[in-house]
């Protein structure tokens, strides 16, 4: 059962690595900011650059989704 499986507790695995890993560096960002008196706009500025990190491998994810249920690739 496991042999059969091993692509996606693979795929479950990786999503959850990339997870921690934003998960990690947002809050080493923030704390960073949080030490060095950070300006309300600076730290705005930095949040969105890592939501849009964040976006594109959901996006990635989506759009690999949407493709390999239609056969390509």
């Amino acid at each position: 059962m496991l042999a059969e499986h091993f692509e996606l507790i693979e795929a479950i695995g990786l999503n959850l690595f990339y997870a921690f890993i934003f998960i990690f560096i947002g809050l080493t960002i923030h704390d960073v900011m949080k030490k060095n008196d950070v300006p309300k706009m600076g730290k705005l500025v930095v949040y969105f650059v890592l939501f849009l990190g964040c976006a594109g491998f959901i996006a990635k994810g989506v759009i690999q989704f949407v493709f390999e249920s239609q056969g390509v690739g």
